[in-house]
C-alpha cells in the first residue's frame, strides 16, 4: 500500500504532480535569472573595471529590491491566485533582465542588478500554489520538491553561465549568456499560463477578507507584528548607506536622505493598512475557531532569516572566497565549487520536509538550525592550509543543514492560517532577504572567518528561539465567502 503512494507520487498524470512540476520550473528559472550574475562575475569586473567596493555593493543591491517585494508579492497572490501572479512576474522577469545585459556603465548595471530583486518574490508564488493542491502529510515533502528544485536554479547558472559566456567568445560573450536567461525565462511565462491553475477542481480558493496586511487575531499579536516589520526597513535604511558617499558613493548624500525619508513614509502607510486591516475584526472580537498565533510567523520569520538568509549571502560570496583562499583555482573552478553550495538544495531542502512530515514540526526545525550553527563554525576554520576537497565536503555538509532547515520552515508555512499562506511565506521570505543584506553587509566589514562565525552565533540564539513553536494543530479553519467557518481536515 505505501509503496503504491510512493508510485502516485511520482505519477506525472495525477494533476497535483504536474503542477508541482510547472511551479518549481517556473521558480528554478528565476533563480537561475537572479543569481546569473555572481558565475559571471569575473567577466563584468573586467568590463566595467570594478573595485572590490564595487563588486560587494552589486552583490547586496542584488538582494535589495526583493525584501518589499516579497511582501508585495504575498499580498498579490493571496488575492489575484497564482497563475496570474507568476506568469506577470516571469515576463517582467526577462524585460529585466534583458535590459541588465545591455548595460553600458557601472551606474546602469547596478540600477538593473538593484531591479532584478524583484525577480526574487517567485519564491512565494510557488509556495500558495503547492500548499492549495497537497494535503497535510506530504505538504513539507511537496514544498521541499518545489523549493529545492528551484533553488538549484542558481547553480545551475554557476555550472553552465561561464562556459556559454566563452562559447558565445569575445568580449560581450557574459551580456549574450545573461540574456539568453532572460529569453527562456519570458517564453516559459506563456506555458505556466496555458497549464497551471490556482487549485483542483472544486476546491474553493480562499481570499484574506481585506488585503493590505496580515490579518491577526488579538491586540498583543497587532503591535508584536508592527515590531517584526521595523528589521525589514532597518535592512533598505542600511543598504541606502551602504549606497552612500561613506560606503561606495554609488549614490549622492542628497539621493540617501530620499531614500530614508521614503522608507520611514513606507513603514508609515505601511502600519497604518496593517492597523485597518486589523482594527475593525478586533473590535469586534474574534472567534475561537479563527484565532491563531502571530509567535509561530516571527519564529518561522528569524528561523529563515539564518538559513535563506545565510544561503543567499554564502551564494554570493563563495566562489570568490575559493579563488582568494586556495591558490592556482580558475574562475570556471571556483564557480563550480561554489555551486556545490546551492547543488544540495536537490537533495535538503526536500529531506528537510519529509523530516518536519516525519518526525514533528518543532523537532526538525530545531534539530537542523542546531546542525547549520556548527556547520558555519567549521567553515570558519577553513584556510589555504587545508586539503581543497575537505574544504569543498564541509561547505556541502554546511550546506545540507541550511537548506534542510528552509525546507523544514516552509513545511510549516501552508498550516498556519490558509487564505493568509502567500502574504505568510511573503514576510518570512523577505525576512531571508533580511538576513542576506546583514550577512553580506557584515562581510564588507570583517574577513571571510569572521563572517562564518557571525552566522553560526545568530543560528544559536536562533535554536533558542525555535524552542518556542508550537506544534500546528491538524486542522485549520478558514471562513467561507458566506461567513459560515469550515474546519479543514490537514492531519
Amino acid at each position: 500500500m505505501h509503496h503504491e503512494h510512493n508510485l502516485n507520487m511520482l505519477a506525472i498524470s495525477d494533476p497535483k504532480i504536474k503542477t508541482l512540476h510547472v511551479t518549481w520550473f517556473a521558480f528554478f528559472l528565476t533563480f537561475a535569472v537572479w543569481f546569473n550574475h555572481a558565475p559571471l562575475m569575473v567577466f563584468m569586473i573586467e568590463a566595467f573595471n570594478m573595485t572590490t567596493q564595487q563588486v560587494k555593493a552589486l552583490l547586496i543591491l542584488n538582494v535589495a529590491l526583493t525584501i518589499p517585494a516579497r511582501i508585495v508579492i504575498g499580498i498579490l497572490v493571496d488575492k489575484y491566485g497564482p497563475r496570474h501572479v507568476y506568469t506577470g512576474l516571469l515576463m517582467i522577469s526577462s524585460v529585466l533582465c534583458l535590459l541588465f545585459a545591455s548595460s553600458t556603465s557601472y551606474e546602469q548595471l547596478a540600477l538593473f542588478r538593484f531591479l532584478m530583486g524583484f525577480v526574487g518574490a517567485g519564491f512565494v508564488i510557488g509556495i500558495r500554489m503547492v500548499g492549495e493542491w497537497f494535503p497535510h502529510k506530504t505538504v513539507g515533502i511537496a514544498e521541499g520538491i518545489y523549493g529545492g528544485w528551484g533553488n538549484f536554479g542558481s547553480a545551475a547558472a554557476a555550472m553552465t553561465l561561464p562556459t556559454l559566456a566563452l562559447l558565445y567568445g569575445g568580449e560581450n560573450g557574459w551580456r549574450y549568456a545573461v540574456a539568453t536567461t532572460g529569453v527562456i525565462v519570458g517564453l516559459y511565462s506563456f506555458v505556466y499560463y496555458r497549464v497551471a491553475r490556482n487549485t483542483p477542481k472544486g476546491s474553493t480558493y480562499f481570499k484574506p477578507k481585506k488585503s493590505g496586511g496580515l490579518e491577526v487575531t488579538s491586540m498583543g499579536d497587532l503591535y508584536f507584528y508592527l515590531i517584526m516589520n521595523i528589521p525589514m526597513y532597518l535592512a533598505l535604511a542600511v543598504l541606502a548607506w551602504k549606497l552612500s558617499p561613506a560606503g561606495v558613493a554609488l549614490l549622492s548624500e542628497t539621493a540617501v536622505n530620499a531614500i530614508w525619508i521614503f522608507l520611514v513614509v513606507l513603514f508609515l502607510f505601511q502600519t497604518s493598512q496593517i492597523w485597518k486591516v486589523n482594527k475593525e475584526h478586533l473590535d469586534q472580537g474574534v472567534p475561537e475557531l479563527d484565532k491563531y498565533k502571530f509567535k509561530q510567523v516571527a519564529i518561522l520569520d528569524c528561523s529563515y532569516f539564518v538559513t535563506f538568509g545565510s544561503e543567499l549571502a554564502v551564494v554570493s560570496m563563495l566562489p570568490l572566497f575559493f579563488l582568494e583562499t586556495f591558490e592556482g583555482l580558475s574562475p570556471v573552478t571556483a564557480g563550480l565549487l561554489g555551486s556545490g553550495f546551492a547543488f544540495m538544495n536537490l537533495v535538503a531542502r526536500p529531506t528537510g520536509g519529509w523530516f518536519s512530515d516525519k518526525l514533528g514540526r518543532r523537532k526538525a526545525l530545531m534539530m537542523l538550525i542546531a546542525g547549520l550553527s556548527v556547520g558555519y563554525f567549521v567553515l570558519a576554520q577553513v584556510d589555504s592550509g587545508w586539503w581543497l576537497p575537505a574544504a569543498v565536503i564541509s561547505t556541502m555538509c554546511c550546506s545540507f543543514f541550511v537548506q534542510a532547515g528552509e525546507g523544514a520552515v516552509f513545511a510549516v508555512v501552508p498550516l498556519i492560517k490558509r487564505r493568509m499562506t502567500g502574504q505568510i511565506a511573503g514576510m518570512a521570505g523577505a525576512y531571508g532577504n533580511v538576513g542576506a543584506v546583514t550577512y553580506l553587509t557584515v562581510l564588507s566589514f570583517v574577513d571571510y572567518s569572521t563572517f562564518f562565525l557571525v552566522i553560526g552565533a545568530s543560528a544559536m540564539f536562533v535554536f533558542f528561539i525555535a524552542m518556542m513553536m508550537d506544534e500546528p494543530k491538524g486542522q485549520i479553519s478558514e471562513v467561507l465567502p458566506d461567513g459560515t467557518v469550515e474546519l479543514i481536515d490537514v492531519g
